[in-house]
């Protein structure tokens, strides 16, 4: 997949942008106090960990992080419930949102709005899932010996291997992530970033500026929304295609 850029890979560039505006910040504890409602220890409660690094990883103040965990303990009104949304977004694009929502008629209304500004529409459960499967994400740093990189993590028995423009994505068995993360540490990987996400089964790919700048759009509204945790997509743009638009 050389060459090629996804809305994960843009994703994260976006989010470093976030991190230094600080704007993260409220997303992060979003996301904290949910995985916290399956256990509020990190070291038994492993997407709590996960969400817990990645707040440390974009230097959230402890003191944030713990009271994000502290209100997994609210009661009634207020209290955030995970929602996910399915719908296509131009050139008929899969997309799946993830969002943390202490009211969801409304987040539901500004979702289908986004959705159709964008060019887009709103499904219902079930619509477009299917095209995606339950995946780990380890984002590696890349090094001048890209080869030989690659071929050391293949040994690790991961289930894909995919170089982007500045790192490579490793998916890996949902329940082997911790593990395989801890083995590239050991192996002297510099490891960005893990998660859990969608990895679509078939991509589309756009080559069109105009079409591609429109998919962009509606995915960068998404991902701006506060109540938005989560956007994942099966686009895939050519760079070339991505140097030809203004607004990324």
């Amino acid at each position: 997949m050389s060459g090629h850029s996804k809305w994960s890979t843009i994703k994260h560039q976006k989010e470093a942008t976030d991190i230094k505006r600080g704007k993260v910040f409220s997303k992060l504890a979003k996301a904290i106090t949910l995985a916290a409602g399956e256990g509020t220890d990190p070291e038994k409660n492993f997407k709590l960990r996960l969400e817990v690094e990645r707040a440390k990883q974009a230097n959230m103040p402890k003191e944030n992080i713990e009271r994000a965990i502290a209100k997994v303990t609210g009661r009634g009104e207020g209290k955030l419930e995970e929602v996910v949304y399915e719908g296509y977004g131009p050139e008929g694009v899969a997309i799946i949102v993830e969002a943390a929502t202490d009211n969801r008629n409304r987040t539901t209304a500004d979702v289908k709005n986004i959705f159709e500004r964008g060019g887009g529409s709103l499904s219902g459960s079930g619509a477009v899932d299917y095209q995606f499967k339950s995946m780990g994400l380890i984002t590696v740093e890349k090094s001048s010996k890209t080869d030989e990189q690659i071929l050391k993590i293949i040994d690790l028995g991961v289930e894909d291997v995919e170089e982007v423009s500045d790192a490579l994505e490793i998916y890996v068995k949902q329940g082997k992530l911790a593990e395989i993360r801890e083995q590239l540490s050991q192996a002297n990987f510099k490891v960005l970033n893990a998660e859990l996400v969608k990895q679509p089964k078939n991509e589309i790919k756009i080559i069109n500026p105009a079409k591609a700048n429109k998919v962009l759009k509606l995915m960068n509204s998404l991902h701006e929304h506060d109540d938005i945790q989560r956007v994942f997509a099966n686009f895939n743009i050519p760079e070339e295609v991505l140097k030809q638009i203004d607004e990324v």
